[in-house]
């Protein structure tokens, strides 16, 4: 069974080798966040409990990214590596099978 929570964060990026385009100048979006962890359901009828998803991602994601400059956390915050970035940080404490980032409206990257 798969369970998700969401969440948003806003931040500031620009994209290198991005010549030509406005992403290359600093800007800032609000980000959305979906976390997928798959799992059994245990006896008490979750997989995790979505307190425990909430409280891995605001003690290791969000004092990172929420209002901060992504250039300052890795080399090229793009959608598809900002997903990476938390999907790493997240793994290790549960099975998380997949983080979506959305850069505003109607874009997203997903990781694995």
């Amino acid at each position: 069974m798969k369970v998700a929570r969401e969440f948003t964060f806003d931040a500031a990026h620009f994209i290198l080798d991005d010549k030509g385009s406005p992403c290359e100048e600093p800007h800032g979006h609000t980000y959305k966040l979906r976390v997928v962890v798959e799992g059994p359901v245990r006896k008490d009828g979750m997989v995790i409990d979505f307190r425990d998803i909430k409280n891995a991602v605001n003690e290791r994601v969000m004092p990172k990214l929420d209002h901060k400059d992504l250039n300052k956390v890795m080399k090229n915050p793009t959608a598809e590596n900002i997903a990476i970035w938390i999907l790493d940080k997240l793994k290790p404490h549960m099975n998380v099978v997949s983080v979506r980032v959305w850069e505003g409206s109607g874009k997203w990257a997903e990781a694995p």
